[in-house]
């Protein structure tokens, strides 16, 4: 895709969608394992950041064996909805998402540790219920951690190249997002031009993120610290 434009509206569409369709499910394992103690803990952790660790390729690979036509979830899908995510703009969204769950689940469990739950305990004693404590006491002093983590996924995101171009292949003006479209430039003799604009708009786009989640982190440190 020449459109930078149109390249950059893909890819940010593809990362918002990832990282909101990821957030709730990241917020919710950060908190399991912050707060909750039970077998199979580790393997659970372990399993959460296994896409950090392992090829992206591979990541890409599971996901076609799981929503392809023959698979479990491509089944369901077809079932329910009659669509497929493959060779789609969703599809990247879910690779997306998935890369970038790892780094999201991991700044917001910090920033829950960090919470000293004797707080929680003493908005309890006063009569709060447990859920009432969470969402008045703890939810609040971790959300700048939480954000944090929501705007470092967001980064990641935007940073997805393996395993979205194994899964769903590169479109143009479907699934070619930032990464897809500096590969494609590459390949073309007179590409150059187009690679140092796309290569300028990633890096600006993600320094800002990147800068934005250390803020919010710092933030969230001085906010534990004065309590």
């Amino acid at each position: 895709m020449d459109d930078l434009s149109g390249v950059i509206r893909l890819s940010l569409l593809v990362g918002g969608v990832a990282t909101a369709a990821a957030l709730p499910v990241a917020f919710a394992l950060a908190w399991i394992l912050a707060r909750w103690r039970f077998p199979g803990k580790v393997v659970l952790d372990a399993v959460i950041h296994l896409p950090l660790v392992v090829p992206p390729v591979v990541t890409g690979w599971v996901l076609l064996l799981a929503f392809a036509p023959a698979g479990p979830l491509g089944r369901m899908l077809e079932a329910a909805f009659g669509a497929s995510v493959l060779f789609r703009w969703t599809g990247a969204a879910i690779a997306a998402g998935v890369m970038a769950l790892p780094l999201m689940v991991r700044a917001m469990r910090l920033s829950i540790e960090a919470v000293d739950v004797r707080l929680e305990q003493a908005a309890r004693t006063l009569g709060a219920s447990r859920w009432r404590a969470y969402a008045t006491v703890t939810v609040p002093l971790a959300l700048p951690g939480v954000l944090a983590g929501t705007v470092l996924g967001f980064a990641r995101s935007l940073g997805e190249f393996g395993a979205t171009i194994t899964f769903v292949s590169n479109v143009p003006g479907e699934t070619q997002t930032l990464p897809l479209a500096i590969y494609a430039a590459l390949q073309r003799p007179d590409g150059e031009a187009l690679v140092w604009r796309l290569a300028a708009v990633s890096v600006a786009i993600s320094l800002a993120a990147l800068v934005a989640s250390e803020a919010l982190a710092r933030r969230a440190g001085r906010g534990v610290r004065v309590l």
